[in-house]
Protein backbone atom coordinates (compact mmCIF):
# COMPACT_ATOMS: atom_id res chain seq x y z
CA UNK A 1 0.00 0.00 0.00
CA UNK A 2 0.85 3.44 -0.76
CA UNK A 3 0.33 6.53 1.79
CA UNK A 4 -2.61 7.91 1.54
CA UNK A 5 -3.55 11.76 1.90
CA UNK A 6 -5.41 11.68 5.73
CA UNK A 7 -1.77 9.94 6.83
CA UNK A 8 0.26 12.70 5.59
CA UNK A 9 -2.68 15.58 6.33
CA UNK A 10 -2.53 13.67 10.23
CA UNK A 11 1.45 13.65 10.28
CA UNK A 12 1.59 16.80 9.04
CA UNK A 13 -0.79 18.17 11.93
CA UNK A 14 0.97 16.64 14.60
CA UNK A 15 4.15 18.48 13.49
CA UNK A 16 2.32 21.82 13.49
CA UNK A 17 0.53 21.56 16.79
CA UNK A 18 3.31 20.03 18.79
CA UNK A 19 1.23 16.67 20.00
CA UNK A 20 -1.42 13.72 19.05
CA UNK A 21 -3.93 15.27 21.23
CA UNK A 22 -3.62 18.69 19.96
CA UNK A 23 -3.47 17.06 16.08
CA UNK A 24 -6.48 15.17 16.59
CA UNK A 25 -8.90 18.21 18.08
CA UNK A 26 -7.46 20.24 14.63
CA UNK A 27 -8.56 17.07 12.19
CA UNK A 28 -11.62 17.17 14.42
CA UNK A 29 -10.66 13.35 14.54
CA UNK A 30 -9.56 10.84 17.42
CA UNK A 31 -6.69 10.58 19.51
CA UNK A 32 -6.19 6.53 18.50
CA UNK A 33 -6.90 7.53 14.42
CA UNK A 34 -4.73 10.27 14.81
CA UNK A 35 -2.03 8.33 16.20
CA UNK A 36 -2.73 5.15 13.75
CA UNK A 37 -2.94 7.42 11.01
CA UNK A 38 1.15 8.12 11.71
CA UNK A 39 2.08 4.78 12.66
CA UNK A 40 1.02 3.43 9.00
CA UNK A 41 2.29 6.04 7.52
CA UNK A 42 5.86 5.11 9.51
CA UNK A 43 5.43 1.66 8.13
CA UNK A 44 4.75 2.07 5.04
CA UNK A 45 7.71 4.76 4.42
CA UNK A 46 9.78 2.42 6.23
CA UNK A 47 10.97 5.10 8.40
CA UNK A 48 10.93 6.19 12.10
CA UNK A 49 9.34 10.13 11.27
CA UNK A 50 8.86 10.60 15.52
CA UNK A 51 10.98 10.66 18.37
CA UNK A 52 8.30 9.45 20.94
CA UNK A 53 10.74 9.03 24.20
CA UNK A 54 10.40 12.19 25.35
CA UNK A 55 7.49 14.16 27.28
CA UNK A 56 6.49 15.54 24.03
CA UNK A 57 7.26 13.77 20.47
CA UNK A 58 9.90 15.26 18.03
CA UNK A 59 10.49 14.93 14.72
CA UNK A 60 13.52 12.77 14.05
CA UNK A 61 16.48 13.73 11.23
CA UNK A 62 14.41 11.61 8.94
CA UNK A 63 11.10 12.93 9.91
CA UNK A 64 12.58 16.74 9.25
CA UNK A 65 13.68 15.84 6.14
CA UNK A 66 10.55 14.41 4.95
CA UNK A 67 8.11 17.35 6.54
CA UNK A 68 10.11 19.94 4.52
CA UNK A 69 9.13 18.15 1.50
CA UNK A 70 5.58 17.35 2.44
CA UNK A 71 4.99 21.18 2.68
CA UNK A 72 6.26 21.44 -0.88
CA UNK A 73 3.72 18.72 -1.86
CA UNK A 74 0.96 19.72 0.12
CA UNK A 75 1.33 23.43 -1.57
CA UNK A 76 0.81 22.16 -4.60
CA UNK A 77 -1.73 19.45 -3.70
CA UNK A 78 -4.03 22.24 -2.27
CA UNK A 79 -3.42 24.25 -5.42
CA UNK A 80 -4.66 21.05 -7.90
CA UNK A 81 -7.92 20.68 -5.59
CA UNK A 82 -8.84 24.91 -5.97
CA UNK A 83 -7.80 24.17 -9.81
CA UNK A 84 -10.17 21.32 -9.58
CA UNK A 85 -12.98 22.98 -8.05
CA UNK A 86 -12.66 26.05 -10.54
CA UNK A 87 -13.06 23.21 -13.13
CA UNK A 88 -16.12 22.37 -12.02
CA UNK A 89 -17.98 25.48 -11.29
CA UNK A 90 -20.35 26.15 -13.89
CA UNK A 91 -21.16 30.30 -14.25
CA UNK A 92 -21.83 31.81 -11.26
CA UNK A 93 -25.42 32.79 -10.88
CA UNK A 94 -24.08 35.58 -7.86
CA UNK A 95 -21.40 37.40 -7.45
CA UNK A 96 -21.22 39.48 -3.96
CA UNK A 97 -18.61 42.91 -4.64
CA UNK A 98 -18.00 45.42 -1.29
CA UNK A 99 -16.87 48.73 -2.05
CA UNK A 100 -15.29 50.83 0.19
CA UNK A 101 -16.19 54.00 1.27
CA UNK A 102 -12.87 55.90 0.06
CA UNK A 103 -13.59 54.18 -3.53
CA UNK A 104 -14.42 57.05 -6.23
CA UNK A 105 -17.89 55.98 -6.92
CA UNK A 106 -18.56 56.79 -10.28
CA UNK A 107 -15.63 55.26 -11.87
CA UNK A 108 -15.86 52.22 -9.73
CA UNK A 109 -20.09 51.99 -10.86
CA UNK A 110 -18.99 52.73 -14.48
CA UNK A 111 -16.62 49.90 -14.73
CA UNK A 112 -19.18 47.25 -12.74
CA UNK A 113 -21.87 48.28 -14.95
CA UNK A 114 -19.76 47.49 -18.37
CA UNK A 115 -19.02 44.00 -16.78
CA UNK A 116 -22.06 43.18 -15.75
CA UNK A 117 -24.02 44.21 -19.08
CA UNK A 118 -22.24 41.70 -21.09
CA UNK A 119 -22.63 39.02 -17.90
CA UNK A 120 -26.51 38.93 -17.78
CA UNK A 121 -26.81 36.03 -16.41
CA UNK A 122 -24.71 36.64 -13.22
CA UNK A 123 -26.63 39.05 -10.51
CA UNK A 124 -24.40 41.55 -9.20
CA UNK A 125 -24.74 41.78 -5.16
CA UNK A 126 -23.50 45.26 -4.58
CA UNK A 127 -22.65 46.32 -0.96
CA UNK A 128 -21.05 49.71 0.10
CA UNK A 129 -18.99 49.25 3.32
CA UNK A 130 -16.48 51.96 5.62
CA UNK A 131 -13.56 51.26 7.50
CA UNK A 132 -12.93 47.74 8.98
CA UNK A 133 -16.60 46.56 7.10
CA UNK A 134 -15.01 45.31 3.56
CA UNK A 135 -12.38 43.07 5.30
CA UNK A 136 -14.45 41.71 7.50
CA UNK A 137 -17.18 40.90 4.94
CA UNK A 138 -14.27 39.00 2.90
CA UNK A 139 -12.87 36.90 5.54
CA UNK A 140 -16.07 36.22 6.79
CA UNK A 141 -16.99 34.79 3.20
CA UNK A 142 -19.17 37.19 2.65
CA UNK A 143 -18.23 38.91 -0.62
CA UNK A 144 -15.96 37.31 -3.75
CA UNK A 145 -14.05 40.54 -4.19
CA UNK A 146 -13.49 44.12 -2.27
CA UNK A 147 -12.19 47.35 -3.31
CA UNK A 148 -10.70 48.73 -0.49
CA UNK A 149 -7.19 49.15 1.07
CA UNK A 150 -5.91 46.27 2.66
CA UNK A 151 -3.14 45.04 4.62
CA UNK A 152 -0.66 44.14 2.07
CA UNK A 153 1.48 42.01 3.88
CA UNK A 154 -1.91 39.36 4.60
CA UNK A 155 -0.87 35.89 2.95
CA UNK A 156 -4.07 35.19 2.63
CA UNK A 157 -5.24 38.24 -0.07
CA UNK A 158 -3.92 38.30 -3.81
CA UNK A 159 -4.88 42.16 -5.02
CA UNK A 160 -3.56 44.68 -7.13
CA UNK A 161 -3.46 48.31 -6.96
CA UNK A 162 -6.33 50.64 -8.39
CA UNK A 163 -5.65 53.76 -6.96
CA UNK A 164 -4.08 56.03 -3.91
CA UNK A 165 -6.36 58.23 -2.57
CA UNK A 166 -5.41 61.63 -0.71
CA UNK A 167 -6.87 62.43 2.58
CA UNK A 168 -7.18 66.25 3.07
CA UNK A 169 -8.32 68.14 6.07
CA UNK A 170 -10.88 70.29 5.44
CA UNK A 171 -13.53 73.19 6.87
CA UNK A 172 -15.91 75.58 5.42
CA UNK A 173 -14.91 78.92 5.41
CA UNK A 174 -15.57 81.10 8.40
CA UNK A 175 -15.67 77.41 10.26
CA UNK A 176 -12.40 78.14 12.40
CA UNK A 177 -12.36 81.13 14.73
CA UNK A 178 -8.69 81.70 14.34
CA UNK A 179 -6.76 82.34 11.08
CA UNK A 180 -5.79 78.88 9.04
CA UNK A 181 -2.27 78.16 8.80
CA UNK A 182 0.02 75.77 8.50
CA UNK A 183 0.73 75.16 11.89
CA UNK A 184 -1.95 74.25 13.27
CA UNK A 185 -2.11 70.72 15.48
CA UNK A 186 -4.62 67.89 16.58
CA UNK A 187 -4.97 69.47 19.12
CA UNK A 188 -5.97 72.60 18.10
CA UNK A 189 -8.88 71.06 16.49
CA UNK A 190 -10.00 69.74 20.24
CA UNK A 191 -12.91 72.62 20.37
CA UNK A 192 -13.82 71.74 17.13
CA UNK A 193 -16.58 69.15 16.46
CA UNK A 194 -15.04 66.58 13.87
CA UNK A 195 -16.69 64.62 11.55
CA UNK A 196 -15.99 60.99 11.15
CA UNK A 197 -17.04 57.72 8.96
CA UNK A 198 -18.71 54.67 10.85
CA UNK A 199 -16.98 51.63 10.97
CA UNK A 200 -19.65 49.02 9.34
CA UNK A 201 -18.04 45.90 10.94
CA UNK A 202 -19.87 44.08 13.01
CA UNK A 203 -17.82 42.09 15.26
CA UNK A 204 -14.05 42.84 14.59
CA UNK A 205 -12.72 45.87 16.42
CA UNK A 206 -13.60 48.82 15.88
CA UNK A 207 -11.05 51.67 14.14
CA UNK A 208 -10.55 55.08 14.13
CA UNK A 209 -8.67 57.15 11.61
CA UNK A 210 -7.57 60.96 12.27
CA UNK A 211 -9.80 61.27 15.39
CA UNK A 212 -8.87 63.63 17.52
CA UNK A 213 -8.70 62.81 21.64
CA UNK A 214 -11.17 64.36 23.17
CA UNK A 215 -12.82 66.13 20.48
CA UNK A 216 -16.66 65.87 20.10
CA UNK A 217 -18.11 64.37 16.76
CA UNK A 218 -20.52 63.83 14.14
CA UNK A 219 -20.75 60.22 13.12
CA UNK A 220 -22.02 59.34 9.38
CA UNK A 221 -22.21 56.36 7.35
CA UNK A 222 -20.57 57.56 4.23
CA UNK A 223 -18.29 60.15 2.28
CA UNK A 224 -21.30 62.35 0.49
CA UNK A 225 -23.12 62.97 3.97
CA UNK A 226 -19.82 63.86 5.62
CA UNK A 227 -19.15 66.61 2.88
CA UNK A 228 -22.04 67.66 3.21
CA UNK A 229 -21.73 67.86 7.09
CA UNK A 230 -18.37 69.86 6.36
CA UNK A 231 -19.56 72.26 4.04
CA UNK A 232 -22.62 73.00 5.74
CA UNK A 233 -19.90 74.15 8.88
CA UNK A 234 -20.98 71.46 11.12
CA UNK A 235 -17.61 70.25 11.93
CA UNK A 236 -14.49 69.73 9.96
CA UNK A 237 -12.80 66.58 8.60
CA UNK A 238 -10.91 64.81 6.32
CA UNK A 239 -11.83 64.14 2.60
CA UNK A 240 -10.47 62.10 -0.12
CA UNK A 241 -8.81 64.79 -2.98
CA UNK A 242 -10.83 63.75 -5.61
CA UNK A 243 -14.30 64.72 -3.90
CA UNK A 244 -13.49 68.38 -3.10
CA UNK A 245 -11.26 69.37 -5.83
CA UNK A 246 -13.35 71.80 -7.14
CA UNK A 247 -14.41 72.76 -3.22
CA UNK A 248 -11.38 73.95 -2.44
CA UNK A 249 -10.20 75.48 -6.19
CA UNK A 250 -13.68 77.76 -5.59
CA UNK A 251 -13.27 78.75 -1.71
CA UNK A 252 -16.17 76.50 -0.89
CA UNK A 253 -13.63 74.03 1.29
CA UNK A 254 -10.50 75.14 2.83
CA UNK A 255 -7.45 72.50 3.19
CA UNK A 256 -5.94 72.78 6.87
CA UNK A 257 -3.31 70.59 6.00
CA UNK A 258 0.43 71.25 7.08
CA UNK A 259 2.86 70.55 8.94
CA UNK A 260 1.12 69.00 12.05
CA UNK A 261 -2.12 67.95 10.09
CA UNK A 262 -0.73 66.72 7.21
CA UNK A 263 -3.83 64.48 5.80
CA UNK A 264 -3.15 60.86 4.87
CA UNK A 265 -2.94 58.43 1.64
CA UNK A 266 -4.72 55.37 0.87
CA UNK A 267 -3.79 52.77 -1.48
CA UNK A 268 -7.38 51.35 -2.67
CA UNK A 269 -6.93 47.79 -4.36
CA UNK A 270 -9.15 45.25 -5.44
CA UNK A 271 -8.82 41.97 -3.48
CA UNK A 272 -9.91 38.40 -2.85
CA UNK A 273 -8.95 35.60 -0.89
CA UNK A 274 -6.11 33.19 -1.90
CA UNK A 275 -6.93 30.55 -0.24
CA UNK A 276 -10.92 29.95 -2.25
CA UNK A 277 -11.45 28.50 -6.15
CA UNK A 278 -13.20 31.46 -8.15
CA UNK A 279 -15.83 31.06 -10.66
CA UNK A 280 -15.05 31.60 -14.51
CA UNK A 281 -17.56 35.16 -14.08
CA UNK A 282 -15.38 35.84 -11.10
CA UNK A 283 -12.54 35.13 -13.08
CA UNK A 284 -13.19 37.48 -15.92
CA UNK A 285 -14.44 40.40 -13.32
CA UNK A 286 -10.90 39.87 -11.84
CA UNK A 287 -9.18 40.31 -15.33
CA UNK A 288 -11.27 42.96 -16.38
CA UNK A 289 -10.88 45.35 -13.37
CA UNK A 290 -7.10 44.99 -13.29
CA UNK A 291 -7.43 46.11 -17.39
CA UNK A 292 -9.52 49.00 -16.14
CA UNK A 293 -6.94 50.48 -13.01
CA UNK A 294 -4.87 52.65 -15.25
CA UNK A 295 -8.28 54.39 -16.54
CA UNK A 296 -8.98 54.81 -12.44
CA UNK A 297 -5.95 56.25 -11.47
CA UNK A 298 -6.23 58.86 -14.41
CA UNK A 299 -9.43 60.04 -13.48
CA UNK A 300 -8.26 60.60 -9.93
CA UNK A 301 -5.00 61.93 -10.83
CA UNK A 302 -3.12 58.67 -8.74
CA UNK A 303 -1.24 57.31 -12.10
CA UNK A 304 2.34 57.96 -10.44
CA UNK A 305 0.95 57.76 -6.79
CA UNK A 306 1.05 53.53 -6.03
CA UNK A 307 3.95 52.18 -4.73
Amino acid sequence: MEPTIHQLLCFRAVVAEGSFPAAAEKLHRSHPAVFTAVKNLERELGLRLFDRSGYRVALTEAGRAFDSHLLRFLGEFDLLRKHAAQLGMGREADLRVVIGDLCPMPQTLAMLRRFFRQHSDTRLHLHLEAIGGPWERLFDDDADLIIHHVDKSDPRLEFFDVCAVRLVPVVAPGFMRVPITRTIRPSDMREYVQCVIRDTARHSPTRDFYLVEGARNITVSDQLMKKEIIMQGMAWGHMPSFMIANELRSGRLISIAGRHLAGGRAKLVVARRRDRPHGPVGNSLWRFLQSEARAVQRATGSAHAIA
